[in-house]
């Protein structure tokens, strides 16, 4: 009898903790209801890549889950930011503006810090920003305080805890399931969450702009700005440009790679190297594109002297139409490219400036 006895207060025990493991979950979720959107912005706007964040994090919608836009800075231009940001997509529910000198700079250990805040406050299911150097910069440094791990480059959102992301430089893609504690938080390539173009006819309303209470941001003396170098130019953004040309080690030196500039200009079009052209000098790191550079996915491509690496083709194969100039005809960019050329870019190049008309 008391053997049975025994055995009923276990079962009854186990049953018991059973409901409760099965229970928590279902607890756990509906404290986190809301979706956080790490925005950049410039000149009083918000960045093509923060709206492409925008579109991802609009996946996650639901009729219980809410997104909001997440801006930092200081000055009259975050709050234009702002004010854009309010109508700039219809999902989003609220704009939450951080202003502080201590945003002036885009250093990660602050906007880190402020990650963190924003998570104690408001518990959300999801952290999202742009697979760009200000969101590899700082959703690491941010995770690594919430103690979570981030699922980085995103290319599709397939269920909320569930992404497909490239790995092997693209060769393959993955499908990842997230199974840590909340927040999730995702870095997606932008280029495979474009932004639908609004109809004319179409209104947005505002959504409602709250100021962030930073009293008890903790401050982190670790890091100072120093200063910022850019290279002003009139030629389109890289990585949201309709049209890139790029040019590989093939072009020798910073002044053969004039060229690429020249017909640059000429096709209204931005400009593009490789690694090698970059660790070579002939141009600055901001305009590498590939694997540890800037993923592009213009309507056309052109690469003149671009053998194609496998880390090169990850950053723009998704590119709608690639023409490929190169010597060697088993190069492995006409692999990937549309159309292909096999020529002497020094010939060809002068030959296209010559043949297309002067930009208006």
């Amino acid at each position: 009898m008391m053997a049975a006895a025994t055995t009923t207060k276990l079962l009854r025990s186990i049953t018991r903790r059973h409901l409760i493991a099965h229970a928590s979950p279902s607890i756990s979720s509906s404290r986190y209801l809301g979706t956080l959107v790490i925005a950049e912005h410039e000149g009083g706007s918000l960045t093509a890549t923060s709206l492409s964040s925008g579109e991802a994090a609009s996946k996650f919608l639901n009729k219980d889950n809410s997104l909001s836009l997440l801006l930092a800075g200081t000055g009259p231009s975050l709050q234009e930011a702002a004010a854009n940001a309010a109508s700039c997509h219809p999902s989003i529910s609220q704009v939450l503006v951080a202003d502080s000198d201590k945003f002036k700079h885009p250093l990660a250990e602050p906007w880190a810090r402020l990650v963190h805040l924003m998570q104690q406050k408001g518990e959300y299911s999801h952290i999202v920003v742009a697979s760009g150097s200000f969101g590899k910069n700082v959703l690491p440094r941010a995770a690594a305080l919430l103690d979570v791990s981030p699922v980085t480059d995103v290319i599709e959102i397939s269920e909320a805890r569930t992404f497909v992301r490239p790995i092997y430089a693209g060769n393959a893609l993955c499908t990842v399931r997230y199974t840590g504690s909340d927040p999730c938080m995702l870095t997606i390539r932008t280029t495979s969450f474009p932004v639908a173009s609004a109809s004319p006819d179409s209104k947005t309303s505002a959504a409602p702009i709250h100021q962030v209470d930073l009293s008890t941001l903790v401050e982190d003396g670790n890091t100072r700005f120093v200063k910022q170098i850019t290279q002003e130019s009139e030629r389109p953004d890289l990585g949201s440009a309709r049209v890139v040309i790029t040019g590989g080690r093939a072009l020798k030196s910073a002044e053969n790679f004039k060229l690429i500039e020249k017909l640059a200009e000429k096709l209204g079009a931005a400009v593009g190297a490789t690694r090698a052209a970059v660790d070579a000098g002939y141009v600055t790191n901001e305009l590498q594109v590939g694997q540890t550079g800037k993923i592009v996915a213009p309507d056309l491509y052109m690469a003149f002297g671009v053998s194609g690496a496998i880390q090169h083709i990850a950053g723009m194969r998704d590119s709608k139409v690639i023409v490929a100039v190169n010597k060697d005809a088993d190069a492995p960019i006409f692999q990937v490219a549309d159309y292909g050329l096999v020529g002497d870019l020094f010939e060809v190049i002068p030959e296209l400036l010559e043949k297309l008309p002067e930009k208006k």
